[in-house]
């Protein structure tokens, strides 16, 4: 009988070992190739990527109410949107606020008026599943603020129904404990045009006559419980809502005047061109209807542009129609950038380089900001999320575009470079963290107030925008060792904030599987060693919360205060495994059996064309409120974390 040698056996394991590894990298590459040439293909001809941004059923539902409201109907617009709508119902009739979420009552009284308005018959199948399920929920008085607005402008509720907000607010000394320099960017906006509507109470013309009065359990004027109490603090804001309504008739009409006018002063000055107030859609509509109130012709250029601004939001398909809350290109660049330079810096070079002219030319410097009440001799040069917002630098954007510039080594960069890292230095709180817009934006009792049952009135520091900055300023810490005190302020910012099971919340993305990747990046940049415990923890739980199938995903009810649901998910997505893997990779786990598998699951994912197709929402606008779905996630970060583990492998 023929026996092979010890020698022989572990020479043919060799090169039989040689073999796999050599086809596993082959298909490695051809993976990358086929994504990178994808990512590439989808880069507008301007330089810049901008990806479809989706959200729940609320505001192509308002669209719709708009269009009512103003007794300006595009049956066709009106038709696909309504098509959309119908598509994204719960079985049991319900409209989530994400894909695959428990049904929002706010979302589903909105959807339901939108619906009806569009022509649907309240005894179709699905608009009496709707009816039930609200009715269940205790009707339409359950809706939150904004909804109950639009339904006072509609007369489906009396306006007492709805937070007392005059416009006199704006005439509050900055001392006052309300004051708009006190709340967040986004809800200054919104705000700032809604207090005109209210304090006028705006009517629609709504030209159908269309009513919802059978989403009530009682008749809207027997409702007596708008404002549950919560907290004494809330108590004492719902006698205040009270005493101003009381007094309202003593408000002299030069003061209301007065107070009107410098709140359209306030948003005009904001109006943003074609990009819209504050970029949002809220903000937009809220904006044009209040001129158009006032008595603006539809013809002023100001409502001209605003009203241009809400329609460039529409994404209008064959079938359907949506609307978008907003637009990302500044963001989808900047990661578009990262993923590309880690994928071949120098065969992406040219593409590169087109991206970061176009960044170039939408960098902000020292115009008119919100930001500069706060930090008024800090020099400008960060940049918005939009195509424009000047009022509105956006710091977690700033960090990312002046990284992948840095990064880059492309010429021509450096005083972009240092002028947003100064910018970012310059920004950070008091705390050592970073908020999104703002710096210490932190009057949390003001989310007591009853405007705010939302619970999103402020743009306080979170850990995800704080360890972007962290990371920008380790890189850039050699050439400019004014970062070193920032840095350190933020690194013992984010080790106080991490949790215990070693995880970190994730304020802008779903959920601590993405605070946790955030967090682990900006480390990687900075002197602590990879023992260092915050490493060593936050790979553990990593590991910890990996998928049987290798792939990781976590369900947006882990912002919901409930722990069964932190870091999981009922199927893994490409883009949470990029995260997990791109995190476990800066936290020296590049070999590990756990990184290993995410890269398989990514391989075994991906389509023909070299994408992936995740259809779940990947962040939140509002925790619990509000989330989004960027249609550019599972294009760019599947990208970055497969050629980020080719390179690691290269490097032994």
């Amino acid at each position: 009988m023929f026996t092979e040698s010890p020698v022989e056996t572990n020479s043919n394991e060799s090169f039989n070992s040689s073999n796999t590894q050599k086809t596993a990298r082959i298909g490695l590459n051809k993976a990358i190739e086929r994504a990178q040439n994808k990512l590439l293909s989808l880069q507008h001809s301007a330089g810049y990527w901008v990806f479809e941004l989706e959200a729940d059923c609320t505001i192509p539902s308002e669209y719709i109410m708009m269009m009512h409201y103003l007794d300006d109907i595009d049956l066709e617009l009106q038709r696909k949107i309504a098509v959309y709508l119908r598509s994204r119902q719960n079985p049991d009739g319900s409209y989530p606020l994400f894909t695959g979420g428990p049904g929002d009552i706010s979302c589903s009284v909105k959807t339901y008026y939108a619906l009806k308005m569009a022509g649907d018959d309240i005894h179709a199948p699905h608009m009496k599943k709707l009816r039930a399920w609200i009715l269940g929920q205790g009707g339409a008085a359950r809706a939150n603020v904004f909804a109950r607005i639009a339904l006072a402008m509609f007369e489906q509720l009396p306006w007492r129904g709805v937070p007392y907000i005059p416009v006199e607010i704006m005439l509050l000394p900055s001392w006052f404990p309300f004051h708009l320099d006190k709340v967040s960017y986004w809800s200054r906006t919104v705000m700032v045009p809604l207090f005109i509507l209210c304090t006028l109470k705006a009517k629609a013309k709504n030209p159908h006559k269309i009513d919802i009065l059978e989403l009530f359990v009682v008749h809207p004027d027997e409702e007596k419980h708008y404002f549950p109490e919560r907290t004494w603090l809330n108590k004492l804001f719902l006698a205040l809502d009270k005493l101003g309504r009381v007094s309202e008739p003593l408000i002299p009409q030069r003061v209301r005047q007065a107070a009107i006018d410098k709140a359209v002063a306030w948003f005009t000055a904001r109006l943003n061109g074609e990009d819209g107030l504050g970029g949002i859609f809220p903000a937009m509509v809220n904006a044009y209807e209040s001129m158009l109130l006032l008595g603006y012709p539809k013809d002023h250029p100001h409502v001209v542009v605003a009203r241009q601004s809400i329609d460039k939001l529409l994404v209008v398909n064959e079938h359907d129609a949506y609307c978008q809350p907003c637009l990302s290109p500044v963001w989808d660049t900047g990661l578009a950038s990262l993923a590309l330079l880690e994928a071949d810096k120098s065969a992406n070079a040219a593409a590169l380089h087109r991206a970061y002219d176009w960044l170039k030319s939408v960098q902000l410097s020292d115009e008119p900001g919100d930001w500069q009440i706060k930090r008024p001799q800090l020099p400008g040069g960060g940049w918005a999320f939009q195509f424009a917002n000047a009022y509105y630098p956006d710091v977690d954007d700033t960090a990312v575009v002046a990284f992948s510039m840095a990064e880059s080594g492309q010429a021509g960069l450096d005083e972009p470079i240092a002028r947003a890292t100064r910018w970012i230095i310059g920004m950070q709180s008091k705390n050592g963290g970073y908020g999104a817009f703002d710096a210490d934006n932190t009057c949390y009792y003001l989310n007591e107030i009853p405007f705010a049952d939302h619970g999103a009135l402020l743009d306080p520091p979170t850990v995800d925008v704080s360890a972007r900055c962290a990371m920008l300023m380790a890189r850039m810490r050699k050439t400019m060792p004014e970062c070193l005190p920032a840095l350190q302020r933020t690194i013992d910012y984010i080790r106080k904030d991490q949790e215990a099971d070693g995880s970190w919340f994730g304020r802008w993305g779903t959920n601590y599987i993405y605070g946790t990747w955030s967090t682990l990046l900006g480390l990687e940049q900075t002197d602590l060693p990879k023992s260092d415990p915050m490493y060593v923890k936050a790979a553990a739980w990593l590991k910890s919360v990996q998928r049987e199938d290798g792939g990781w995903g976590e369900d947006n009810l882990s912002y919901h205060d409930d722990r069964q649901y932190r870091g999981r998910y009922d199927f893994s997505t490409a883009f949470q495994t990029a995260w997990a893997v791109l995190g476990l990779i800066a936290a020296g786990e590049t070999h590990s059996p756990e990184v290993k598998a995410g890269i398989d699951f990514l391989l075994r994912n991906q389509q023909a064309d070299g994408l992936w197709n995740d259809p779940c929402f990947t962040a939140p606008g509002f925790p619990k409120v509000f989330y989004l779905k960027y249609h550019g996630y599972d294009k760019f970060f599947p990208l970055w974390a497969l050629a980020r583990y080719r390179n690691e492998l290269a490097k032994q």
